[in-house]
């Protein structure tokens, strides 16, 4: 089915960076932050970012226009949705994943030349740890906002020892220990994530229930179990297909019989053209990474059997980005 184009809708589409650059850009200055629950003029902003005068107020009336800040004469506040979101001494603060999307930008802006090439292209670099820290709080800040609402409705209350592949913080280990009382976690990622792992686990007081265990499962065996949960959350993306049919069977020969194991990510209908955000997806695969994409459900769906899991079903969560999950019996 045909959608609704009409011009003023193209040229929206094809400008739609500007608003996105707004955003990074003030939040990369710490705009919202600096206003915080305060009215702050123009000057007062400026001097606070250490910004030309002129500039921050075209910037500042640009967000008003978005309806992130309101101007009132000629002060400036925060909006209820920028208290909660935007200024960075909220829990809820989501602007690690905004900067996240600042940094991989450039990429963005080379897409023709990735296509052309059929590969990543080059970037400017904003420092491996700034990248890498915007990459690892954005994903916790994201995976906090779902985490609660997954483990609510996934039953894993006859389960004893989930492993959370490549958990990073264990924003899910966690979630799903704190709603089933008697389940342990293992973490299985990178030496790299191992002190916010251990910094979280600890703010959440589950030191003695989640476990950490450093290794690449992309090259190392995975170990630690036997476990009768695995939970793979936006693994299969980074990674070509013959890796995530490895993944997926390392995973397996460390689960009991009867474990059941769950895929988390960007799944595609089996035409590959839907949902939008998936699809698009795919592209930012392309430009920063060699091998990974989006599959589609069949796709998983064959890459699980492989490794002899059966029983598979779609599950009926679905994420603000159009996440989904897939789940089936060792």
């Amino acid at each position: 089915m045909e959608s609704d184009w009409n011009v003023g809708e193209l040229l929206n589409v094809s400008s739609a960076y500007w608003r996105g650059c707004a955003l990074q850009a003030a939040v990369r200055l710490e705009f919202f932050s600096h206003i915080g629950d305060d009215a702050l003029s123009c000057d007062e902003v400026a001097e606070l970012a250490r910004t030309d005068n002129r500039a921050t107020e075209m910037l500042l009336d640009a967000l008003s226009a978005m309806h992130l800040l309101k101007k009132v004469d000629f002060n400036y506040t925060n909006t209820s949705f920028s208290t909660t979101y935007l200024n960075s001494e909220s829990p809820q603060y989501m602007g690690h994943i905004i900067l996240h999307h600042h940094h991989i930008l450039d990429g963005w802006a080379q897409l023709d030349t990735a296509v052309s090439k059929g590969r990543p292209v080059k970037t400017r670099s904003y420092g491996e740890e700034t990248e890498r820290q915007s990459f690892l709080m954005g994903m916790f800040n994201l995976a906090m906002g779902i985490a609660p609402e997954i483990a609510g409705q996934i039953d894993l209350r006859n389960k004893t020892h989930l492993l959370d592949l490549g958990g990073g913080p264990g924003t899910y280990a966690i979630h799903f220990c704190k709603a089933n009382s008697t389940l342990k976690a293992t973490i299985f990622d990178r030496p790299t994530t191992r002190p916010f792992a251990e910094k979280t686990i600890k703010a959440f007081g589950l030191e003695q229930r989640i476990g950490f265990i450093s290794g690449d499962f992309t090259t190392d065996q995975i170990r630690g179990g036997p476990y009768d949960a695995a939970w793979l959350s936006h693994i299969l993306h980074s990674n070509g297909a013959e890796e995530c049919y490895s993944i997926i069977e390392k995973t397996v020969e460390q689960m009991s019989p009867g474990g059941i194991i769950f895929i988390h990510d960007f799944i595609l209908e089996d035409t590959r053209d839907r949902p939008e955000f998936a699809a698009l997806f795919s592209l930012n695969m392309l430009i920063n990474n060699p091998r990974g994409r989006s599959y589609s459900e069949s796709e998983i769906r064959a890459m699980l059997m492989a490794a002899g899991v059966s029983a598979i079903e779609r599950h009926g969560f679905s994420g603000p980005n159009d996440s989904s999950i897939l789940f089936g019996v060792v």
